[in-house]
């Protein structure tokens, strides 16, 4: 049985007006995700703006959302940098808060080589003691790629390794000893039909039932079903990947009054251009 089925939105971490952490609105964004469609979250994630939240923030954000949705729902938490102690540390941090899973993706920007890429997830699988771990592979921003025949290693020579969140399109596929999480949205269905357990998903935070249409007709055997429900969500998907998910996840929500669209630089809100093409987007669907 998988660890970590079905749709698993990766959740935008609500700030105040002044840039605080605004945990009362995670609390609220967890439960409303729970119930549109999805069966858990990840917290402290790149559309969580992780780079620009502290350590101390996301041990509270996850303790927060674990509080309002832990009994219901798999809550897994961001751990992963370019530094192992770094990434050890958050994991260890994490797992003593009871986070249900860690996503670690693989260091970005100082390019490891494989066998530092081995031993940098032996030491976070270490640190992570009976947590499990969920791999994130996603070479368009880490530069580095993880070949199924690597990743298959790792989870060999790593029991608590159980899954990967795949953002290689090009290798989508069954990979021994993993549980197989689409990274990127447009590619959930084709996940689910070649053996995925579900995804790690953006636009779930505003066509989340849509999703969990997708992944109740795969697992039911009805792939026409599916690809049908995640070819009406195209225009949705397109106008999402107008901007970083972050930014144009929480210009939808504002539309709908759930969040407000405060992010913290590096990251800014939506242009008007891209704010009317996600408008369009979920007038169609029936979202504004």
């Amino acid at each position: 049985m998988a660890r970590f089925p079905g749709v698993i939105t990766a959740m935008v971490t609500p700030f105040a007006e002044d840039g605080s952490l605004d945990v009362a609105g995670a609390r609220a964004l967890a439960s409303y995700l729970l119930e549109n469609g999805s069966h858990g979250v990840v917290v402290a994630g790149t559309t969580g703006e992780s780079p620009t939240l502290s350590d101390d923030e996301k041990i509270q954000l996850l303790e927060a959302v674990l509080e309002e949705i832990g009994d219901r729902a798999t809550v897994l938490c961001g751990t992963g940098s370019n530094d192992t102690r770094h990434a050890c540390d958050l994991t260890r941090r994490a797992a003593a808060a009871g986070a249900h899973g860690v996503l670690v993706v693989t260091p970005y920007y100082n390019k490891p080589s494989e066998a530092g890429l081995e031993a940098h997830f032996a030491a976070v699988s270490d640190a992570a003691g009976d947590t499990p771990i969920v791999m994130y592979n996603i070479p368009s921003r880490c530069v580095i790629n993880m070949a199924p025949a690597f990743m298959a290693s790792i989870v060999a020579a790593n029991t608590n390794v159980v899954g990967v969140k795949q953002a290689n399109n090009a290798e989508m596929g069954p990979i021994e000893g993993l549980e197989i999480l689409a990274g990127n949205d447009d590619i959930f269905a084709t996940c689910l039909e070649r053996g995925g357990t579900g995804g790690i998903l953006v636009a779930a935070h505003v066509v989340g039932p849509s999703m969990r249409e997708i992944y109740e007709a795969a697992t039911e055997g009805d792939q026409d079903r599916a690809a049908r429900i995640e070819s009406d969500l195209s225009a949705v998907y397109a106008a999402i990947s107008h901007a970083p998910p972050a930014s144009s996840v929480k210009a939808a929500l504002s539309m709908q009054g759930l969040i407000g669209e405060t992010q913290r630089l590096p990251m800014v809100p939506v242009d008007s251009e891209t704010r009317d093409a996600i408008r369009d987007a979920l007038e169609t669907r029936g979202k504004n």
